[in-house]
């Protein structure tokens, strides 16, 4: 089995000095560790609807780095903060980015995210094209 990790611009940070890769690639399979609606300096929109815009975008990103795209999508946790507030407009949201056949989703209310004021957090798992 060989693994391949992709790192953004963006993830070069985290890969030094958290020590992860935001991709991992093997067997047919990609890995996404959790993505973020925060911006490039780790600035969360102030707007809960543009937070969730953002981290779609942002896996969007991720995926293109990987060669992929939202089409590849077969499994994805998400992890909330305050979920029962916001799961309404998440899920409207998502939709305007992943299409039937819908993937597997978790949703899993937490008290905190690693990134201070994220209220979403996402996991992936997609196919290689």
């Amino acid at each position: 089995m060989s693994i391949n990790t992709i790192n953004t611009e963006a993830g070069e940070f985290t890969y030094k000095h958290f020590h992860y890769s935001e991709v991992v690639k093997t067997d047919g399979l990609i890995f996404f560790s959790g993505v973020v609606g925060a911006d490039h300096k780790g600035k969360v929109p102030a707007d809960i609807k543009e937070e969730f815009h953002s981290v779609w975008k942002k896996v969007g990103e991720v995926l293109a780095a990987a060669g992929a795209s939202y089409d590849n999508i077969v499994e994805y946790t998400s992890y909330h903060i305050g979920l029962n507030s916001h799961v309404k407009e998440f899920s409207a949201i998502r939709d305007e980015y992943i299409n039937e056949p819908w993937p597997c989703w978790t949703a899993v209310g937490v008290s905190e995210l690693a990134m201070p004021g994220a209220h979403v957090e996402i996991r992936i798992v997609a196919t290689q094209p």
